[in-house]
């Protein structure tokens, strides 16, 4: 049986997610990848050992999470069965719903009757009797936002959920909805969205500062870019890649001449920092106290290592951040 490493709260870093009482790791696991079916249950055991006893106590998933749509929360469910159950206390885990999941008019979007029959599903398949974060994973354009932001409300009166998020937002509609939901008294806490050095969405449609008035976290996915913010693909694509092995998110026509030179000269900025280009990756991300915490995808447990030796370098001077600004507009 799985003992934790007694050390494991002593070296990660934790912030208040917005004002709310719940901290989060500076770094979390996420299950986007790797937790599928298609991949090796002790490999997945590792890794979750491997966060765990390094103080990242956050695991984020979502319901259509895999292949095959579900499969994560599944083997996260046997994991904490088998080996982490003594430690639930301990554990944030969040789920969303808000893709396409199940067949017929019912499995989608933003419906309080999908939201709350997913929700279900999802417990069921973690062997969970809550989450202590569930999200909308999308903004619905049809469905009524105040249908949404009750359903999402319902999921914390029924005990359901502890505290309730909102992914891939802008700030116009994150406004509106929170405004919704501190009517209806729900703890909204955090944000969860696509943000890096290649993607900075966040500060051009009003999300960040959003956020940052509300008084609400903001847990960024893809910091590395899917893999690109890494020095992995600078002398060609590795058979082991995500473009070789699952080409369904990072494909090889984004290595364009123009990429690899941008990605040659952060890497070299990292380098003139003393840092790995993932590693300063993950400090851009976090350099300003607005995001809470940034999901890390592995594949091997030494790449949750590697990432969390972000945290030992957050600063960025004014000159480092004009060379990244410059670098990414070139």
């Amino acid at each position: 049986m799985y003992q934790a490493e007694k050390t494991r709260y002593q070296t990660m870093q934790y912030s208040r997610c917005g004002k709310s009482g719940l901290l989060l790791p500076a770094v979390s696991l996420g299950f986007w990848h790797n937790f599928g079916d298609n991949a090796s249950y002790e490999n997945m055991k590792r890794l979750c050992f491997t966060a765990f006893d390094s103080g990242i106590t956050h695991f984020d998933l979502a319901n259509n999470y895999g292949p095959e749509p579900g499969s994560a929360e599944r083997n996260l469910g046997r994991i904490l069965r088998e080996e982490l159950h003594s430690y639930r206390d301990e554990l944030i885990i969040s789920t969303k719903a808000g893709y396409d999941m199940w067949e017929g008019p019912y499995g989608n979007w933003g419906s309080r009757k999908y939201l709350l029959a997913s929700l279900d599903q999802s417990l069921r398949r973690m062997e969970l009797d809550y989450v202590d974060i569930f999200y909308h994973h999308r903004m619905d354009p049809e469905t009524p936002l105040e249908e949404t932001m009750s359903a999402l409300s319902q999921a914390v009166v029924s005990g359901k959920a502890l505290y309730v998020g909102l992914s891939n937002y802008n700030g116009e509609t994150l406004e509106k909805a929170a405004a919704i939901l501190r009517e209806l008294h729900c703890p909204f806490i955090i944000n969860q969205n696509r943000y890096s050095i290649f993607d900075q969405t966040i500060e051009h449609n009003g999300l960040k500062e959003t956020a940052g008035k509300l008084g609400k976290g903001i847990i960024a996915f893809s910091p590395l870019a899917q893999g690109l913010l890494t020095d992995r693909y600078l002398h060609g694509i590795p058979a082991d890649s995500r473009i070789r092995t699952d080409g369904r998110f990072l494909k090889e026509a984004s290595l364009t001449g123009e990429r690899l030179s941008q990605i040659r000269a952060l890497n070299q900025l990292a380098k003139d920092r003393d840092q790995t280009l993932a590693e300063m990756a993950l400090g851009w991300v976090l350099r300003d106290g607005a995001v809470t915490s940034v999901l890390i995808g592995a594949s091997k447990p030494a790449q949750i290592l590697d990432n969390i030796k972000a945290l030992k370098n957050t600063d960025f001077s004014e000159e480092e951040l004009a060379r990244i600004d410059a670098i990414t507009a070139a």
